[in-house]
This record gives C-alpha cells, structure tokens and sequence, in this order.
C-alpha cells in the first residue's frame, strides 16, 4: 500500500501511446503530474507521491506499469 493519497499505479496503461496514458494518470490522481520519458532516460531516484514516469519505447508506447515516485 501507498503512503501517497489516491490511486498510484496504472497497469491497464502498458501499451498505450504516453500522452493518452499521461492524461488518464492526471485525471484519475490530481495529486499528481505524469512525465512521458523514453526508456532508459537518467531520472532522479528519490521518491515523490506528486510524480509519476511514463516510461516510452521509441514507437511511444508505454513499456512499464505507470506506479507513484
């Protein structure tokens, strides 16, 4: 279980094109703000309950489960 409020994980995403999976993460949690990112981009590794990486390949789908961090 999250510490954070709201929904934090988004497996129903994986597959979907980044921008359509960014907005649907926005607006079932306004606690946070989604950033679509091509896989393996260097991202900071601290955790936040205000964030969440979409993780892309290079056709823009999403490749990992959209999670809270």
């Amino acid at each position: 279980m999250s510490r954070c409020p709201g929904k934090n994980s988004w497996p129903e995403l994986v597959g979907e094109k980044g921008e359509t999976a960014k907005a649907a993460i926005e607006s079932e949690n306004p606690n946070v703000g989604a950033t679509v990112l091509l896989e393996g981009t260097p991202v900071t590794r601290d955790f936040r309950c205000n964030r969440v990486w979409v993780w892309v390949n290079e056709n823009g789908q999403v490749v990992r489960v959209p999670t809270i961090g």
